[in-house]
C-alpha cells in the first residue's frame, strides 16, 4: 500500500478551508513516488474541482453522493470503500466535528492506525510518527502505529498553510457505495458564539496574558487594539478564565495566527503551546517583565519592562 488520501470536507456546497490545509499538510508524509489523490464528497462534487486544483495534488476524486448534508455513515462507509479501492497509506482528514461523527468508528472497524488533533506527522525510517499534545497541553505525545497498513489521521487546523499555487490535477470519479444513513437532517444551525472574530485571518494582532494580572484590565487592551488597528487576542490562561472568548485564543489548542505579519504579545510568558499558533508571523514585538521569558526567544523586537507603561505609551501615539 503506498500514497495519500486526503478527504477534503465541504459545508452546505462551500469547501471548508482546512481541506486545503490538509494538502500542505500531506507534502510531510509524501515519500519517493507516493501520489497525493484528493476526494470530495457531495451531492455535486464536480462543483469543487476548480478550488482544489492546487499544487500538491496529483488527482482529484470525485465522488457523488445523495446526502446534501453531512451523515456520518455515508462518510463511514465511503471513505472505507475508497481506502478499499486505492490502498493508501496514509490517509488524511481534518480534526473536526464532522470527522468525530464517523473517525473513530472507521477506524475500528477497518484496523486502521488512528491519531486525532495531529500537528506534526513524518516519517522515521519506516514509521509514521504522528505528534499531538497531552495531559493537558503539557507535553508533545509522538505516536506510531507498528503493524498497521494504513493510518487515518485527524489533523489540527490552522496548523498548516493553505495550499494556493493553482494546478492541474488529474480528475476521476468513485461510484460510493449504498450507505443506509440512520439519522436524518432536519435543519442546519449556524453556530453563534457571539464574537464573530477570525484569528487565522487577522494580519495584525495585539496578544495578552497572564502578564495583565486580571479581568479588569482587558477592557483597556481592547481599547488599545481598537486604537492601534490590531485585532486583540490572548493567551489560553486568559481564554480558560474566560476573559475572552475562546475563539480569541492564539496557540495549540485555539487558533494559529497563519496570516498574521505583525504580532505584539504583551504579558505572554511563551509557552510552547502559545508558540506553535504565532510559527507563521513576520514580526513579533514581545513586551514582559520577565528577561528570561521564553517568547523573547522567538521575537523579532524585545522589550523587557512594565506592560502597562508601554502600553500607554503606544496608546498616546495614536
Amino acid at each position: 500500500m503506498s500514497g495519500i488520501l486526503v478527504i477534503a470536507e465541504q459545508r452546505r456546497g462551500e469547501l471548508r478551508g482546512v481541506s486545503l490545509e490538509l494538502v500542505t499538510a500531506a507534502q510531510a508524509v509524501r515519500r519517493g513516488g507516493d501520489a497525493v489523490s484528493v476526494a470530495i464528497l457531495a451531492v455535486e462534487p464536480e462543483q469543487f474541482v476548480p478550488a482544489l486544483s492546487v499544487g500538491g495534488v496529483d488527482e482529484l476524486i470525485t465522488v457523488k453522493v445523495d446526502a446534501r448534508e453531512f451523515d456520518p455513515d455515508v462518510h463511514q462507509a465511503t471513505v472505507a470503500s475508497l481506502v478499499a479501492a486505492r490502498g493508501p497509506s496514509v490517509v488524511l482528514i481534518a480534526h473536526s466535528i464532522d470527522s468525530f461523527g464517523y473517525a473513530a468508528a472507521l477506524a475500528a472497524r477497518q484496523g486502521y492506525g488512528f491519531a486525532t488533533d495531529v500537528f506534526k506527522s513524518e516519517w522515521m525510517g519506516d514509521e509514521l510518527v504522528a505528534t499531538r499534545d497531552g495531559y493537558g497541553q503539557k507535553v508533545n505525545v509522538e505516536v506510531d502505529f507498528p503493524g498497521r497498513k494504513t493510518v487515518l489521521l485527524a489533523i489540527r487546523g490552522n496548523v498548516f498553510k493553505p495550499a494556493e499555487q493553482p494546478a492541474s490535477p488529474t480528475v476521476s470519479a468513485f461510484v460510493a457505495p449504498a450507505a443506509e444513513p440512520r439519522s436524518r437532517s432536519l435543519q442546519f444551525i449556524e453556530q453563534s458564539t457571539g464574537d464573530d472574530v477570525d484569528m487565522a485571518s487577522a494580519e495584525f494582532i495585539l496578544s495578552i496574558g497572564r502578564g495583565i494580572g486580571e479581568e479588569a484590565k482587558v477592557a483597556q487592551f481592547r481599547e488599545l487594539a481598537e486604537a492601534i488597528g490590531a485585532t486583540l487576542g490572548c493567551s489560553r490562561p486568559i481564554a480558560d478564565a474566560g476573559w475572552l472568548p475562546k475563539s480569541r485564543q492564539v496557540g495549540q489548542s485555539g487558533k494559529t495566527a497563519s496570516a498574521c505579519k505583525l504580532y505584539i504579545a504583551m504579558g505572554v510568558s511563551g509557552a510552547i503551546q502559545h508558540l506553535a499558533g504565532m510559527k507563521h508571523v513576520a514580526t513579533i514585538v514581545a513586551v514582559n517583565a520577565d528577561s528570561e521569558a521564553s517568547i523573547f526567544s522567538v521575537a523579532t523586537y524585545g522589550i523587557v519592562g512594565d506592560l502597562f507603561e508601554v502600553a500607554e505609551a503606544l496608546r498616546s501615539e495614536f
